[in-house]
């Protein structure tokens, strides 16, 4: 497949983006960017939705989990039902309500400015890592199968993709990213039909019988019932659950959007219909893992050690050519979404959490947008930082740690939001980030010695739990009764 021709087709992708972006971002102002003027059509916020929370590294690590986990994932994605019900019915109508920006805001009406700032704080920490090594997987990929064969340096190919990023998210923000989202959710979605289909093709099946024949191979296997196993389906019911809270509910990247919706009635009916559209999603993708594997067996593949380059490189070297570029516009459709959302969160975040822009006292509209400005393209600088530092260290094991333990900081998130609603207990807001900095350290302690200490037991996702319960646990000791 020509180099010049997946180039060409990378830019008329991004140059529909862009044209997306001068349509959207025409007369916008601060709010357009922070809350899309709150007149977003709640069916185009849930449809974009599914790109911004199914990344790059979903695209590759969940159709390359099949050949290990079959479809047990599953488990966790039906867990995301009923956290997504507790988001629509608990946290949209208290955000609606106290009608909010930030949504970590609401630690400071509850418990005071340690707390505010301790959740506003391990957001960013956790959406700078987590976004930086989303796009690192993305631009690697682009790297390996496309810019090397020009010699064209990996740190260029990271700047451009983060100046692009930055150009179409500059003015219009949350306003401009639910539409860009939609066109990047439409070619994702492309992806993975088109090469279940290709697949299917060269393996010289119909779709009926690729069912059947993933049927047979044992892939569709959905529980777990080894209680030691991370993928033990009652752990990763309960785990998806929680995750779908704090990584949709409590992150303000993907509430940003919902709280953009005219009123709370729309922000749930998004809700609801996204969490339906995306059990169907994850199903197609372990379908397209099972196929995957199905056609690497059937030509003599050697799995690549790390699965996640399966799809990559079946897709780019045994394909056609076609295929192959499906693969890519899809992989780009997934890694767009998972950068313009958190830069766009990411600079909100900071503007209001840690700038007071929503203190009416402090600076005027105008110098409040040149200060955005600003905060965005320094969290761009921060974000290819990273992406680099990564690239760097060059060892999976060492990214995947970084990764994970910037995963353990959504749980003092979760800790902080359940204390403040399910009691009538004030803190001592002083001690807060005492509580949220020990917290995760004793669940990576737990999750390195598990095997030792519990008798062979591993933690998986259910780790976020125990994060949650021990910030929870540690805030009712620093807590006193409000009357």
């Amino acid at each position: 497949m020509s180099k010049i021709f997946i180039l060409t087709v990378f830019l008329v992708y991004t140059f529909a983006i862009f044209f997306i972006a001068w349509l959207t971002s025409r007369k916008s102002n601060n709010e357009s960017y922070f809350i899309g003027n709150k007149s977003s059509r709640w069916y185009v916020v849930a449809y974009g939705m599914i790109g911004a929370s199914l990344s790059g590294v979903t695209f590759m690590s969940v159709p390359g989990l099949v050949g290990v986990q079959q479809f047990t994932y599953l488990g966790l994605v039906c867990g995301f039902l009923i956290g997504y019900t507790v988001i629509a019915t608990v946290l949209l109508p208290l955000y609606y309500r106290l009608n909010l920006t930030s949504i970590y805001a609401y630690l400071n009406q509850r418990f005071g400015f340690w707390s505010y700032k301790s959740g506003a704080f391990y957001f960013i920490l956790s959406r700078v890592i987590g976004a930086s090594f989303r796009m690192f997987l993305v631009v690697n990929v682009l790297q390996v199968f496309v810019f090397d064969y020009w010699g064209v340096p990996f740190g260029l190919v990271a700047a451009v993709f983060i100046i692009l990023i930055i150009l179409y998210t500059f003015e219009g923000g949350v306003k401009t990213i639910i539409w860009t989202d939609t066109l990047q959710t439409t070619f994702m979605l492309l992806g993975v039909i088109l090469s279940i289909y290709f697949i299917s093709k060269e393996l010289g099946m119909g779709i009926g019988d690729i069912f059947a024949k993933i049927k047979d191979a044992g892939y569709t296997r959905i529980v777990e019932t080894d209680w030691h196993s991370k993928n033990f389906f009652l752990k990763q019911f309960l785990s998806g659950a929680f995750i779908a809270i704090v990584m949709t509910g409590l992150d303000q990247e993907m509430m940003q959007k919902n709280i953009s919706c005219k009123n709370l009635k729309e922000a749930q009916k998004n809700m609801f219909t996204f969490s339906g559209i995306l059990v169907i999603v994850n199903l197609m993708f372990l379908t397209l893992g099972a196929v995957l594997y199905l056609y690497a067996n059937s030509k003599g593949i050697e799995i690549p050690k790390k699965t996640d380059n399966l799809f990559p490189v079946i897709a780019f070297n045994y394909l056609s050519p076609l295929a192959g570029l499906v693969f890519m516009v899809g992989l780009v459709s997934a890694a767009y979404p998972s950068a313009d959302g958190a830069l766009t969160a990411l600079t909100t975040s900071f503007c209001v959490d840690f700038l007071g822009f929503n203190d009416k006292s402090k600076l005027d509209v105008k110098h409040k947008k040149k200060v955005r400005y600003i905060v965005h393209l320094s969290f761009a600088t921060i974000l290819l930082i990273v992406i680099l530092i990564f690239r760097a260290l060059n060892n999976e094991a060492v990214v995947n740690a970084i990764y994970t333990v910037a995963g353990y900081t959504y749980g003092p998130l979760l800790g902080l939001f359940a204390f403040g609603l399910f009691t009538k207990f004030q803190i001592k807001d002083k001690l807060t980030p005492v509580v949220c900095i020990i917290s995760p350290i004793i669940c990576y302690i737990l999750s390195v010695n598990s095997k030792a200490w519990f008798n062979g037991y591993v933690f998986g996702f259910e780790l976020l739990i125990i994060n949650g319960l021990l910030t929870f646990l540690g805030l009712l000791s620093i807590s006193k009764f409000r009357k």
